[in-house]
């Protein structure tokens, strides 16, 4: 297990709770962040939002395929309208193709079909270009019968290596 006290840590958490557990379900700011799993992004901080303002939608690379089901239940259940689609400079995702990853999965299963044809079964979505990647995930949003029209998307790119964001679309 990860080097840290997950329970010790939640004392001191639940320790200084107050009234968070009286936080309404819908977000205050009525907003969607859609970013990747990277650890070294903590939108809640570069984005100066607080417990119970957004809704953040995680997933390798923030795409917003994989975020579709989210978005959904955010805006139609839970009131939200803006969305916020913001990948990351040095994101792994721009390191590999499907067809990498997947030879890497099965080379690691020597003979096991069911594993092949499970990975082959799977789209990864790595993408070689992060500023056209963002442009995609807004465009693919804006363009969903299912996505609210009411609010505004727009794309973003967090860059690592100075803590910035830079707005793309």
């Amino acid at each position: 297990m990860a080097e840290i006290d997950f329970k010790q840590a939640n004392e001191s958490y639940a320790a200084n709770f107050g009234d968070n557990g009286k936080l309404s379900i819908p977000p205050s700011k009525h907003l969607v962040v859609v970013t990747c799993m990277d650890a070294r992004l903590n939108p809640e901080e570069f984005l100066g939002l607080n417990i119970g303002e957004a809704h953040i939608i995680r997933n390798a690379g923030g795409l917003a395929k994989e975020s579709l089901r989210s978005i959904i239940i955010s805006q139609r259940l839970l009131g939200t309208k803006d969305v916020l689609v913001i990948h990351h400079s040095d994101c792994g995702m721009l390191t590999f193709s499907d067809e990498l990853l997947r030879s890497k999965v099965i080379d690691a299963h020597p003979g096991d079909t069911k594993v092949s044809e499970a990975v082959n079964d799977l789209q990864f979505g790595p993408f070689p270009d992060l500023d056209r990647s963002v442009k995609d995930d807004v465009a693919f949003l804006k363009n969903h019968p299912l996505v609210l029209k009411e609010g505004n998307i727009t794309g973003w790119v967090y860059e690592v290596e100075t803590g910035k964001v830079r707005e793309v679309v």
